[in-house]
């Protein structure tokens, strides 16, 4: 990194300030989207899609609501050339869909442009030469007039051409590489062409400024922008249209503050695929669009599926990372993000509030496909007792008060620190199950009779390390008689007994689970959770469950000391 001084901004600013866009807060209304997957995101695959694939693909975008989907460079290509007669031929095309096809500025291929569109009830026919101060110079070594001229001749053949084959044909412009050309002389390029076309409100035109490759910060493309679509001719005619490439990473940003500063189309692909670091990712824009309750007019309800269409037929894989669809996004590991999560979902169903407002959940995940258990909260050795107690919650109705979801995150935390592992819910219940419902050991609950009104007494059959024993005792209440006589028969003290207990149904079984929690002389506090069709057992087994975790702890120091 010793050669800084070899690089230089090659991006030009406009000619005059240009920053009205700074003053809006957010897009308000969905701009045009144009798919072009099957054009420029399949010519950066690996291995390009064959027929079959891209016929899939096309109708996801379909499906997805695209009602511009850029098809290919027929010309150029024989597969895409079968590609679009197949979707004419096979009347693939919905009437509301109108496809587009790339065309240099060359008499011949536009020729054959033109004729491979036979049939087709409506087409864009894109029109583009680069106008670049760098391709000017180095590759096509001409004037600003000459090259001028190649988009000017172009423009003529496709009106030529236009007129002798039936169809509904809208034309489009690109400068290709503009944000490596001179904003003047690019505006100059444009008007011209648009001289040519002559758009009306009845047949308007498309003039695409493309980040071909992305040179700048975000706003001096929209600068950019707002000064073609404030100088150009016949602007209430034109379509003003966008396509970000994100070689800066800010292809989203350029395209969101691009439409801020005039354009009303968008040319991107699903997930962002194209050359070197990708074209403007469609899915980040519409679902940024649906955070702020603005209509993207693109059915993403389902991205799991689509995302699914996407990876098998491109063979490229979505980043786990990746706005929206990665398979992390929703997902918390954080102890303070879960217990934030937890308890907006909490809040949100009690209040019964019209509007997202989840913390650390910008979307829905039910919005667009995904799910709550086994995505939003996930534990590991970094999750703390909220997101814990909300999948237990979820999955299989336990209710745990918040001290015992603190001492349950303990144990959790430790198997998945020693395993060096993320626990699934069910191993997250498997420990709870283990460690504090209806515990036998050492002290295993066989029986127990009530006796008496005012005062109970109770008898209990107790198998103690394998030993048949009866306890007695008595108290105000039952749980308050068994409490004395496990503490006068163990010969040991405990103070501070909390209850809580509600009912569990699953499926058809209903049950009644109790948790007790009880305090030691040395003020460690252990926790137990019973489980029982009958209200008063489950009672009894929490309080059993806690004494022998208790005595467990008690057993292990004695063992340790002797």
């Amino acid at each position: 990194m010793k050669n800084v001084n070899k690089y230089t901004r090659n991006y030009f600013m406009p000619p005059a300030t240009s920053l009205k866009w700074t003053q809006k807060e957010y897009i308000t209304e969905a701009p045009t989207w144009c798919s072009v997957d099957l054009r420029d995101g399949n010519q950066a695959l690996i291995i390009p899609m064959n027929l079959q694939e891209k016929l899939e693909y096309f109708q996801v975008l379909v499906d997805v609501g695209f009602k511009e989907i850029e098809v290919g460079f027929p010309a150029a290509s024989e597969t895409e050339y079968t590609f679009l007669r197949t979707l004419i031929e096979q009347d693939l095309i919905p009437d509301d869909v109108t496809i587009q096809v790339l065309t240099q500025s060359r008499e011949h291929i536009i020729q054959k442009t033109f004729e491979s569109l036979r049939g087709a009830k409506s087409a864009v026919v894109h029109l583009y030469n680069s106008t670049s101060l760098a391709q000017r110079e180095q590759v096509f070594k001409r004037s600003k007039e000459e090259v001028k001229e190649i988009a000017v001749s172009g423009a003529k053949l496709l009106k030529k051409y236009a007129a002798e084959v039936e169809g509904n044909f809208k034309f489009q412009y690109s400068p290709e590489s503009f944000t490596g050309t001179e904003i003047e002389y690019a505006l100059d390029v444009c008007n011209s062409v648009l001289d040519v076309w002559e758009p009306t409100a009845d047949n308007k035109v498309i003039i695409n400024l493309p980040a071909t490759v992305s040179m700048s910060m975000p706003h001096v493309y929209a600068s950019q922008i707002e000064f073609m679509s404030e100088n150009m001719k016949y602007r209430e005619n034109v379509i003003l249209s966008l396509h970000p490439h994100n070689d800066r990473g800010t292809g989203v940003a350029d395209a969101e503050l691009g439409v801020l500063a005039g354009a009303d189309r968008v040319e991107g692909t699903l997930f962002g695929n194209g050359e070197r670091t990708g074209n403007v990712d469609i899915v980040t824009l519409a679902l940024n669009m649906y955070t702020h309750g603005v209509d993207p007019k693109l059915n993403l309800d389902n991205l799991p599926a689509i995302q699914e269409v996407y990876e098998r037929v491109t063979r490229m894989t979505v980043p786990d990372r990746q706005p929206y669809a990665g398979k992390l996004v929703f997902t918390a590991f954080s102890g303070s993000h879960q217990d934030a999560i937890a308890k907006g979902m909490k809040w949100r169903e009690q209040q019964e509030r019209e509007h997202w407002t989840v913390p650390y959940l910008p979307v829905d995940p039910e919005d667009i496909g995904r799910e709550y258990e086994g995505e939003v909260i996930r534990i590991n050795s970094q999750s703390g007792k909220g997101g814990i107690g909300y999948l237990l919650e979820q999955a299989y109705g336990f209710e745990l008060p918040p001290k015992m979801r603190e001492a349950l995150g303990y144990k959790v935390k430790d198997v998945s620190d020693r395993n060096q592992k993320e626990l699934m819910t069910n191993e997250i219940h498997d420990i709870f199950m283990k460690e504090f419902v209806n515990v036998s050991a050492p002290a295993e609950l066989v029986d127990y009779t009530f006796e008496g009104k005012d005062t109970i007494n109770i008898t209990i059959d107790v198998n103690v390390n394998s030993q048949s024993n009866k306890w007695h005792g008595s108290g105000n209440g039952r749980l308050d008689a068994v409490n004395n006589a496990i503490q006068k028969e163990l010969g040991i003290s405990y103070k501070d007994l909390t209850y809580k207990e509600h009912a569990q149904e699953i499926g058809s079984q209903a049950n009644a689970v109790s948790y007790v929690s009880i305090t030691s002389d040395n003020g460690t506090v252990y926790w137990g959770c019973g489980i029982d069709p009958d209200i008063m057992n489950s009672s009894v087994k929490a309080l059993f469950s806690a004494v022998n975790n208790l005595l467990k702890v008690e057993q292990e120091r004695f063992a340790a000391a002797k």
